[in-house]
């Protein structure tokens, strides 16, 4: 069964936008929907990065183990930065994490590692969280030559692990003129081509980490298959 109050931010790779797409939901929710308790995670951190980012620009009443229980020093894929430190993936204590923020909260925002085809032990991908875990999921897909055929290599490894894909978003890691997210990541044509919608474009943004401006970016998005209670 769907897990309904959980969203799993999603990607084609690293540095696509997942982070983005991540901080402007939060934005907006604790803008409009902040009678509602949200909850967030980042199952698994190699390196420094969201977690400290998360918890700098918003007060999410969370403990830093409740957002990453499991995290690694090196910026490497989880089963390679376990083993540099002699550990093991354990994704027993990543799912308990997740249950008990998804008993205590109206809504868990999730974000990914790397892609859905990523690594997280040797035999388990990010796809295979999502389907394990029952998470909707939305997909993100950055502005760049080559973005239409890793939107379909990605719907398709979505659809071969039955996960529950919402939708896609683009997000521009350059600055891009209209003209150039027509020819790069037409809508239309990867619609086509996933038969999964395309819920919005984010700009770039020369601060991610404004929050006026992440919170009028979600609002531009289709909403309603990405944030409950509103």
């Amino acid at each position: 069964m769907t897990n309904l109050n959980a969203l799993l931010i999603a990607g084609t790779d690293t540095n696509v936008g997942k982070t983005v797409l991540t901080t402007a939901l939060i934005a907006y929710w604790q803008k409009h929907n902040s009678r509602y308790r949200l909850g967030m995670m980042k199952p698994i951190q190699s390196g420094t990065g969201d977690r400290e980012l998360y918890t700098r620009l918003f007060d999410l009443d969370q403990s830093s183990e409740s957002i990453t229980p499991l995290y690694f020093e090196a910026p490497l894929a989880p089963p390679i930065a376990a083993e540099r430190e002699g550990r093991e993936v354990r994704l027993d204590l990543v799912w308990q994490a997740f249950q008990t923020l998804h008993q205590q909260r109206d809504w868990v925002l999730i974000e990914a590692l790397g892609g859905l085809g990523s690594p997280i032990t040797y035999e388990m991908t990010v796809a295979d969280l999502a389907r394990d875990w029952h998470l909707p999921t939305v997909l993100v897909v950055p502005v760049k030559l080559g973005a239409i055929g890793q939107a379909v290599a990605n719907v398709a490894l979505a659809r071969q692990c039955h996960i529950h894909l919402k939708g896609i978003v683009l997000n521009c890691v350059q600055p891009c003129s209209e003209e150039t997210i027509a020819d790069w990541a037409p809508a239309d044509l990867i619609q086509s081509l996933t038969h999964t919608p395309v819920l919005g474009c984010i700009p770039y943004l020369t601060d991610p980490t404004d929050l006026a401006k992440l919170a009028q970016v979600a609002s531009a998005l289709t909403l309603e298959e990405l944030i409950p209670l509103q």
